[in-house]
């Protein structure tokens, strides 16, 4: 297993959508490339001038997004990852459902 080290993350990309809202089957080749990914490590944060560690925003298990050629892609045996730097995830994606309120 991969250990990142620094303000680094390990991501598992989500693959891309294979068919279009139209119902068109999309090629390997015409997919876009995921910018969209589970968490599954962390480092322990960059170094600050005073010597400690800065703290992770993002923890394992997160659902993330990042920029369209962040990163490095990494393949361990049959899977694929992509090492980034906290500053490349561009936002967590909320996991919780939104609250419906109920009219009366």
């Amino acid at each position: 297993m991969l250990k990142p080290l620094g303000d680094r993350i390990i991501v598992k990309a989500v693959p891309a959508e294979e068919i279009t809202a139209g119902g068109i089957v999309l090629p390997d080749s015409a997919r876009e490339k995921p910018q969209e990914g589970d968490v599954i490590a962390i480092g322990p944060g960059s170094q600050l001038p005073s010597g400690k560690k800065a703290p992770m925003d993002v923890k394992v298990g997160d659902r993330v997004v990042y920029g369209k050629y962040a990163g490095t892609e990494v393949k361990v045996g049959a899977e694929e990852y992509v090492i980034l730097r906290q500053e490349d995830v561009l936002a967590i994606l909320d996991a919780k459902k939104p609250k419906t309120s109920k009219k009366k």
